[in-house]
Protein backbone atom coordinates (compact mmCIF):
# COMPACT_ATOMS: atom_id res chain seq x y z
CA UNK A 1 0.00 0.00 0.00
CA UNK A 2 1.05 3.53 -0.75
CA UNK A 3 1.82 6.31 2.21
CA UNK A 4 4.12 8.75 0.50
CA UNK A 5 2.23 11.54 -1.33
CA UNK A 6 3.97 13.98 -3.25
CA UNK A 7 2.56 17.06 -5.00
CA UNK A 8 3.64 15.30 -8.64
CA UNK A 9 1.73 11.96 -7.45
CA UNK A 10 -1.67 14.16 -6.35
CA UNK A 11 -1.24 15.82 -9.97
CA UNK A 12 -0.70 12.82 -11.70
CA UNK A 13 -4.54 10.91 -9.58
CA UNK A 14 -6.03 14.03 -10.74
CA UNK A 15 -6.07 14.04 -13.80
CA UNK A 16 -9.14 12.87 -16.04
CA UNK A 17 -9.22 8.82 -17.21
CA UNK A 18 -11.40 6.89 -19.25
CA UNK A 19 -14.83 5.94 -17.88
CA UNK A 20 -15.35 4.69 -15.34
CA UNK A 21 -12.02 5.79 -12.83
CA UNK A 22 -13.36 3.93 -9.20
CA UNK A 23 -12.67 5.63 -6.04
CA UNK A 24 -13.80 2.94 -3.54
CA UNK A 25 -13.00 4.32 0.21
CA UNK A 26 -13.62 2.86 3.92
CA UNK A 27 -12.40 4.01 7.42
CA UNK A 28 -10.30 1.32 8.98
CA UNK A 29 -8.74 1.14 12.76
CA UNK A 30 -5.23 0.57 14.15
CA UNK A 31 -6.59 -0.96 17.21
CA UNK A 32 -9.17 -3.91 18.23
CA UNK A 33 -12.10 -4.24 19.05
CA UNK A 34 -12.73 -1.96 15.79
CA UNK A 35 -10.30 -3.60 13.67
CA UNK A 36 -11.83 -6.68 13.37
CA UNK A 37 -14.67 -5.14 11.48
CA UNK A 38 -12.40 -3.53 8.63
CA UNK A 39 -12.45 -6.93 6.57
CA UNK A 40 -16.19 -6.89 6.44
CA UNK A 41 -16.67 -3.44 5.73
CA UNK A 42 -13.39 -3.85 3.11
CA UNK A 43 -15.93 -6.59 1.44
CA UNK A 44 -18.68 -4.46 1.13
CA UNK A 45 -17.72 -1.32 0.03
CA UNK A 46 -15.85 -3.07 -2.77
CA UNK A 47 -19.02 -5.51 -3.63
CA UNK A 48 -21.20 -1.87 -3.82
CA UNK A 49 -18.46 -0.75 -6.46
CA UNK A 50 -19.05 -4.28 -8.37
CA UNK A 51 -22.84 -3.96 -8.16
CA UNK A 52 -22.40 -0.01 -9.68
CA UNK A 53 -20.33 -1.12 -12.17
CA UNK A 54 -22.62 -3.81 -13.22
CA UNK A 55 -25.62 -1.61 -13.17
CA UNK A 56 -24.10 1.17 -14.97
CA UNK A 57 -25.32 0.89 -18.79
CA UNK A 58 -22.75 3.68 -19.54
CA UNK A 59 -20.25 0.63 -18.93
CA UNK A 60 -19.43 -2.56 -21.85
CA UNK A 61 -19.19 -5.43 -21.09
CA UNK A 62 -15.41 -5.40 -21.70
CA UNK A 63 -14.74 -2.21 -19.65
CA UNK A 64 -16.26 -3.79 -16.87
CA UNK A 65 -14.08 -6.73 -16.87
CA UNK A 66 -11.04 -5.12 -16.92
CA UNK A 67 -12.14 -2.15 -14.16
CA UNK A 68 -13.40 -5.31 -12.28
CA UNK A 69 -10.02 -7.13 -12.55
CA UNK A 70 -8.08 -4.05 -11.50
CA UNK A 71 -9.97 -3.61 -8.55
CA UNK A 72 -9.86 -6.74 -7.01
CA UNK A 73 -6.13 -6.79 -8.11
CA UNK A 74 -6.06 -3.31 -5.66
CA UNK A 75 -7.67 -5.58 -2.96
CA UNK A 76 -5.30 -8.40 -2.98
CA UNK A 77 -2.89 -5.32 -2.24
CA UNK A 78 -4.51 -3.88 0.96
CA UNK A 79 -2.62 -5.01 3.97
CA UNK A 80 -5.15 -4.72 6.98
CA UNK A 81 -2.80 -5.44 9.29
CA UNK A 82 -1.03 -2.64 9.37
CA UNK A 83 -3.99 0.28 8.46
CA UNK A 84 -3.95 3.38 9.35
CA UNK A 85 -7.26 5.34 9.68
CA UNK A 86 -8.93 5.53 6.32
CA UNK A 87 -8.26 3.29 3.32
CA UNK A 88 -8.37 4.50 -0.57
CA UNK A 89 -8.72 2.38 -3.64
CA UNK A 90 -8.88 3.60 -7.05
CA UNK A 91 -9.38 1.52 -10.26
CA UNK A 92 -9.67 2.56 -14.07
CA UNK A 93 -8.44 0.92 -17.15
CA UNK A 94 -5.32 -0.71 -17.06
CA UNK A 95 -4.12 0.79 -13.58
CA UNK A 96 -5.15 0.93 -9.69
CA UNK A 97 -3.44 1.80 -7.03
CA UNK A 98 -4.02 1.73 -3.08
CA UNK A 99 -3.81 4.02 -0.54
CA UNK A 100 -3.34 3.92 3.26
CA UNK A 101 -3.66 7.12 5.05
CA UNK A 102 -3.53 8.49 8.63
CA UNK A 103 -6.91 10.19 8.66
CA UNK A 104 -10.09 9.01 8.57
CA UNK A 105 -12.26 8.39 5.37
CA UNK A 106 -15.94 8.27 5.15
CA UNK A 107 -17.10 5.06 3.24
CA UNK A 108 -18.43 5.81 -0.85
CA UNK A 109 -18.13 4.27 -3.71
CA UNK A 110 -17.85 6.92 -6.64
CA UNK A 111 -18.02 6.58 -10.68
CA UNK A 112 -16.47 8.81 -12.56
CA UNK A 113 -13.58 9.98 -15.15
CA UNK A 114 -11.22 11.07 -12.41
CA UNK A 115 -10.09 9.59 -8.62
CA UNK A 116 -11.50 11.13 -5.98
CA UNK A 117 -8.84 12.55 -4.39
CA UNK A 118 -9.49 15.41 -1.67
CA UNK A 119 -9.26 12.81 1.08
CA UNK A 120 -5.95 12.28 0.03
CA UNK A 121 -5.36 16.40 -0.62
CA UNK A 122 -6.11 16.93 2.92
CA UNK A 123 -4.27 13.97 4.31
CA UNK A 124 -1.71 15.34 2.97
CA UNK A 125 -2.07 18.36 4.21
CA UNK A 126 -2.57 16.90 7.79
CA UNK A 127 0.88 14.93 7.69
CA UNK A 128 3.30 17.64 7.92
CA UNK A 129 6.00 15.72 6.33
CA UNK A 130 9.82 16.03 6.85
CA UNK A 131 13.05 14.66 6.05
CA UNK A 132 15.02 12.46 8.41
CA UNK A 133 19.04 11.90 7.36
CA UNK A 134 20.71 9.41 9.27
CA UNK A 135 24.85 9.84 8.72
CA UNK A 136 27.38 7.71 9.19
CA UNK A 137 30.47 6.03 7.57
CA UNK A 138 29.87 3.44 5.42
CA UNK A 139 26.17 4.24 4.75
CA UNK A 140 23.43 7.53 4.61
CA UNK A 141 19.82 6.64 4.84
CA UNK A 142 17.49 9.26 3.83
CA UNK A 143 13.74 8.21 5.85
CA UNK A 144 10.24 9.78 4.88
CA UNK A 145 8.46 11.45 8.04
CA UNK A 146 4.85 12.11 8.32
CA UNK A 147 1.81 11.53 11.01
CA UNK A 148 3.29 9.57 13.51
CA UNK A 149 5.85 7.25 11.78
CA UNK A 150 8.84 7.68 9.10
CA UNK A 151 9.88 5.12 6.50
CA UNK A 152 12.95 4.58 4.40
CA UNK A 153 12.79 6.59 1.44
CA UNK A 154 13.96 4.92 -1.62
CA UNK A 155 14.38 8.30 -3.56
CA UNK A 156 17.26 10.02 -5.04
CA UNK A 157 19.55 7.01 -5.27
CA UNK A 158 19.56 6.67 -1.59
CA UNK A 159 20.42 4.01 0.85
CA UNK A 160 23.98 5.12 0.20
CA UNK A 161 26.32 2.53 0.95
CA UNK A 162 30.16 1.68 0.70
CA UNK A 163 31.86 -1.37 1.40
CA UNK A 164 35.39 -2.18 2.86
CA UNK A 165 36.75 -5.19 3.74
CA UNK A 166 36.94 -6.23 7.65
CA UNK A 167 35.27 -2.75 8.24
CA UNK A 168 32.38 -2.51 10.68
CA UNK A 169 32.39 1.48 10.63
CA UNK A 170 28.66 1.78 12.68
CA UNK A 171 30.00 -0.61 15.14
CA UNK A 172 33.57 1.31 15.75
CA UNK A 173 32.27 4.57 15.32
CA UNK A 174 29.53 3.41 18.50
CA UNK A 175 32.34 2.46 20.85
CA UNK A 176 34.99 5.09 19.65
CA UNK A 177 37.56 2.58 18.35
CA UNK A 178 37.57 4.43 14.71
CA UNK A 179 38.42 7.89 15.60
CA UNK A 180 39.98 8.87 12.55
CA UNK A 181 37.10 7.63 10.10
CA UNK A 182 35.87 11.18 9.41
CA UNK A 183 39.31 12.66 8.66
CA UNK A 184 39.74 9.31 5.97
CA UNK A 185 39.63 10.72 2.35
CA UNK A 186 36.93 7.61 1.03
CA UNK A 187 34.79 8.92 3.95
CA UNK A 188 34.85 12.93 2.96
CA UNK A 189 34.12 11.90 -0.72
CA UNK A 190 31.78 9.43 0.16
CA UNK A 191 30.01 12.12 2.75
CA UNK A 192 30.04 14.76 -0.42
CA UNK A 193 28.21 12.69 -2.94
CA UNK A 194 25.59 12.19 0.00
CA UNK A 195 24.93 15.88 0.20
CA UNK A 196 24.75 16.27 -3.23
CA UNK A 197 21.66 13.40 -3.91
CA UNK A 198 20.21 15.05 -0.78
CA UNK A 199 20.11 18.69 -2.57
CA UNK A 200 18.74 16.88 -5.47
CA UNK A 201 16.00 15.81 -3.35
CA UNK A 202 15.46 18.82 -1.29
CA UNK A 203 14.83 20.29 -4.50
CA UNK A 204 12.16 18.28 -6.11
CA UNK A 205 10.56 17.89 -2.64
CA UNK A 206 11.71 20.51 0.39
CA UNK A 207 10.74 19.60 3.75
CA UNK A 208 12.23 20.40 7.25
CA UNK A 209 15.05 18.19 7.50
CA UNK A 210 17.04 16.31 10.29
CA UNK A 211 19.67 14.62 10.58
CA UNK A 212 21.15 12.06 12.53
CA UNK A 213 24.31 10.57 13.61
CA UNK A 214 27.63 10.47 15.40
CA UNK A 215 29.10 14.02 16.45
CA UNK A 216 32.12 13.57 14.32
CA UNK A 217 29.91 12.60 11.59
CA UNK A 218 27.44 15.41 12.20
CA UNK A 219 30.94 17.92 11.86
CA UNK A 220 32.24 16.77 9.17
CA UNK A 221 28.35 16.65 6.55
CA UNK A 222 27.90 20.34 7.78
CA UNK A 223 31.51 21.11 7.09
CA UNK A 224 31.53 19.95 3.61
CA UNK A 225 27.70 20.00 2.90
CA UNK A 226 25.55 22.46 1.19
CA UNK A 227 22.42 21.18 2.31
CA UNK A 228 22.18 20.16 6.11
CA UNK A 229 23.66 23.92 8.06
CA UNK A 230 20.10 24.80 8.53
CA UNK A 231 18.40 21.48 9.44
CA UNK A 232 17.65 20.32 13.19
CA UNK A 233 20.96 18.20 14.35
CA UNK A 234 20.24 14.80 16.41
CA UNK A 235 23.61 13.55 18.00
CA UNK A 236 22.59 9.81 17.43
CA UNK A 237 24.83 7.55 15.70
CA UNK A 238 23.51 3.90 15.05
CA UNK A 239 20.38 4.89 13.05
CA UNK A 240 21.83 5.24 9.14
CA UNK A 241 21.47 0.85 9.84
CA UNK A 242 18.49 1.14 12.38
CA UNK A 243 14.70 0.53 12.00
CA UNK A 244 11.56 3.27 11.49
CA UNK A 245 10.69 2.96 15.26
CA UNK A 246 14.35 3.73 16.05
CA UNK A 247 14.28 6.73 14.06
CA UNK A 248 10.94 7.67 14.70
CA UNK A 249 11.67 7.45 18.84
CA UNK A 250 14.86 9.56 18.35
CA UNK A 251 13.15 12.18 16.34
CA UNK A 252 9.64 12.37 17.98
CA UNK A 253 10.75 14.61 20.67
CA UNK A 254 12.03 17.23 18.26
CA UNK A 255 8.72 16.73 16.02
CA UNK A 256 6.89 17.49 18.91
CA UNK A 257 8.45 21.10 20.00
CA UNK A 258 8.19 22.44 15.82
CA UNK A 259 4.05 21.11 16.29
CA UNK A 260 3.88 23.56 19.08
CA UNK A 261 5.76 26.17 17.70
CA UNK A 262 3.79 26.22 14.48
CA UNK A 263 0.69 25.89 16.57
CA UNK A 264 1.47 29.27 18.32
CA UNK A 265 2.31 30.88 15.42
CA UNK A 266 -1.06 29.73 13.82
CA UNK A 267 -3.02 30.85 17.25
CA UNK A 268 -1.07 35.03 17.05
CA UNK A 269 -1.88 35.49 12.90
CA UNK A 270 -5.92 33.93 13.90
CA UNK A 271 -5.88 36.40 17.02
CA UNK A 272 -4.23 39.57 14.66
CA UNK A 273 -6.54 38.45 12.33
CA UNK A 274 -10.05 38.94 14.71
CA UNK A 275 -8.72 42.73 14.99
CA UNK A 276 -8.44 43.86 11.41
CA UNK A 277 -11.75 41.85 10.74
CA UNK A 278 -9.95 39.56 8.72
CA UNK A 279 -10.96 36.46 10.56
CA UNK A 280 -13.88 33.78 9.80
CA UNK A 281 -15.14 30.68 11.45
CA UNK A 282 -17.17 28.02 11.35
CA UNK A 283 -18.16 25.31 8.95
CA UNK A 284 -20.37 27.54 6.21
CA UNK A 285 -18.87 31.04 7.20
CA UNK A 286 -15.12 29.32 5.98
CA UNK A 287 -17.04 27.45 2.86
CA UNK A 288 -18.35 30.25 1.48
CA UNK A 289 -15.24 32.24 1.82
CA UNK A 290 -13.31 29.33 0.65
CA UNK A 291 -15.27 29.40 -2.81
CA UNK A 292 -14.88 32.65 -3.06
CA UNK A 293 -10.89 32.13 -2.82
CA UNK A 294 -10.75 34.46 -0.28
CA UNK A 295 -9.20 31.75 2.61
CA UNK A 296 -5.26 32.91 3.03
CA UNK A 297 -4.66 30.72 6.16
CA UNK A 298 -6.89 27.58 7.03
CA UNK A 299 -6.51 26.11 10.52
CA UNK A 300 -8.74 22.64 11.45
CA UNK A 301 -8.26 20.87 14.19
CA UNK A 302 -7.05 17.39 14.09
CA UNK A 303 -10.05 15.90 14.58
CA UNK A 304 -13.10 17.61 13.66
CA UNK A 305 -15.20 16.06 11.31
CA UNK A 306 -18.93 17.27 10.34
CA UNK A 307 -21.46 15.58 8.12
CA UNK A 308 -23.82 18.69 6.61
CA UNK A 309 -25.58 19.20 3.85
CA UNK A 310 -27.31 22.16 1.79
CA UNK A 311 -29.83 24.08 2.48
CA UNK A 312 -30.86 25.10 -1.27
CA UNK A 313 -31.11 28.31 -0.68
CA UNK A 314 -30.27 29.45 -3.96
CA UNK A 315 -27.04 29.56 -5.89
CA UNK A 316 -23.69 29.30 -4.11
CA UNK A 317 -20.88 31.25 -4.79
CA UNK A 318 -18.88 30.75 -7.76
CA UNK A 319 -21.89 28.56 -8.87
CA UNK A 320 -20.86 25.32 -6.53
CA UNK A 321 -23.89 24.05 -5.23
CA UNK A 322 -27.21 25.80 -3.30
CA UNK A 323 -27.21 27.98 -0.44
CA UNK A 324 -26.21 27.22 3.06
CA UNK A 325 -24.37 24.44 4.97
CA UNK A 326 -26.48 22.97 8.04
CA UNK A 327 -26.06 20.04 9.81
CA UNK A 328 -27.56 16.81 8.19
CA UNK A 329 -29.74 14.27 9.84
CA UNK A 330 -29.16 10.93 10.23
CA UNK A 331 -30.10 9.08 6.45
CA UNK A 332 -30.22 12.22 4.53
CA UNK A 333 -29.37 11.17 1.05
CA UNK A 334 -27.67 14.62 0.03
CA UNK A 335 -25.54 14.35 3.40
CA UNK A 336 -21.61 15.60 2.48
CA UNK A 337 -19.62 13.49 4.86
CA UNK A 338 -16.17 14.67 4.10
CA UNK A 339 -17.13 18.45 3.56
CA UNK A 340 -13.91 19.61 5.99
CA UNK A 341 -12.03 17.63 3.30
CA UNK A 342 -13.44 19.72 0.64
CA UNK A 343 -13.12 22.62 2.17
CA UNK A 344 -9.23 21.68 2.33
CA UNK A 345 -8.62 20.74 -1.20
CA UNK A 346 -10.77 23.94 -1.97
CA UNK A 347 -8.38 26.34 0.06
CA UNK A 348 -5.15 24.59 -1.40
CA UNK A 349 -6.17 25.09 -4.93
CA UNK A 350 -6.37 28.53 -4.21
CA UNK A 351 -3.14 29.31 -2.71
CA UNK A 352 -4.00 29.11 0.90
CA UNK A 353 -1.84 27.69 4.20
CA UNK A 354 -3.24 24.74 5.58
CA UNK A 355 -2.52 24.33 9.48
CA UNK A 356 -4.09 21.19 11.44
CA UNK A 357 -3.61 21.90 15.20
CA UNK A 358 -4.61 20.03 18.51
CA UNK A 359 -7.92 19.65 19.31
CA UNK A 360 -9.55 22.60 21.11
CA UNK A 361 -7.18 24.92 19.94
CA UNK A 362 -9.66 27.24 18.61
CA UNK A 363 -11.84 27.92 21.42
CA UNK A 364 -14.87 29.51 20.42
CA UNK A 365 -14.49 28.72 16.41
CA UNK A 366 -16.16 25.38 16.34
CA UNK A 367 -13.40 22.97 14.57
CA UNK A 368 -12.30 25.33 12.08
CA UNK A 369 -10.95 28.76 11.54
CA UNK A 370 -9.64 31.09 8.78
CA UNK A 371 -7.56 34.39 7.90
CA UNK A 372 -9.04 36.35 4.92
CA UNK A 373 -7.11 38.00 2.11
CA UNK A 374 -9.94 40.90 2.24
Amino acid sequence: MEHALSPATLTELRRPRPYPAVSVLTPTHRREPEKTQDPVRLRNVVAEARKRLEHDPAVTRERRAEVVRQLDQAVAEVDLAHAEDGLVIFAAPGEHQVWSLARPVPERVVLSDTFLTRNLVAARAAERSFWVLSVSSDRVTLWNGGGDRVTEAHTGGFPLTRERDNFDAERQERTGDLPSVFRDEDTRRFLRDADTALARVMRARHRPLYVTGAPAALSLFDEMGTVTRDATHIPHGGLAHGTPDAVWQAVRPLVAAEERRHADLVAGRLETARGSKAFAAGLDEIWQNAQQGRVQLLAVEENYRARVRSDGGGAGPGGAGGGHLVPAESGDLDAREDIVDEIVERCLDTGAEIFFVPDGMLGDAPGIAGVLRY
